[in-house]
Formats: C-alpha cells, structure tokens, sequence
C-alpha cells in the first residue's frame, strides 16, 4: 500500500516535468512519430544544448522512451496518457483563469 508520501513524490515526479513550456512542446512534438533531437531542434526553433537538456530531464521522468539507430537517437512520447494530463490541465488552468477576479 502507498504511504501519503510515497503518493505525494510521485505525483510531483511527473507534475515538475510537466512544468516547462519547452518541455509540453517537446512531449507534443514527439507524440505521433519518433524523432531526432536535430528533428526537434528544427520543428521547434530551439536550440540544441536546450533541446538536450529538457531531453535528459524528460528521460529522467520516464516521460519518453528513447531508441538507438545506428548513431541516431530517437525520441518518442511514452505513454500517450500524457496528453490527457496536458489537456485537463489546460482546462483547469482556462477555467481558472476566466473565473479570476483579482491578478
């Protein structure tokens, strides 16, 4: 069984990954097919140390699954679940946003 805390650390595993703009457009740029950082650095106009790093970091999280090829490396969403927590999340955060009355 789960402590709280075991709960707690897992879930901010995952959501601290999420927290990055880089990082949801990356997940989204590797959602339908597998690609390269080159691919990546390309399709999002970032560079490619920045691109590396938010790589690492989504590795990290288990976040995508990577291949090898010959001496290319792909990278590819890992579970598509991801999506449906990115979207709730914008969801959240509009009706949030439209029922705030003070900044």
């Amino acid at each position: 069984m789960m402590t709280l805390e075991d709960y707690l650390q897992t879930v901010a595993f995952v959501a601290k990954s999420l927290g990055d703009e880089n990082r949801l457009r990356i997940l989204l740029c590797v959602n339908n097919e597998k690609k390269s950082v080159s691919s990546i650095v390309e399709e999002l106009n970032l560079s490619q140390p920045l691109v590396s790093h938010h790589l690492k970091e989504l590795r990290r999280a288990l976040l995508v699954k990577v291949e090898r090829s010959g001496p290319f490396v792909y990278y590819e969403i890992a579970d598509s679940r991801i999506l449906t927590i990115m979207e709730a999340l914008k969801e959240l955060a509009t009706d949030l946003l439209a029922a705030r009355t003070t900044f």
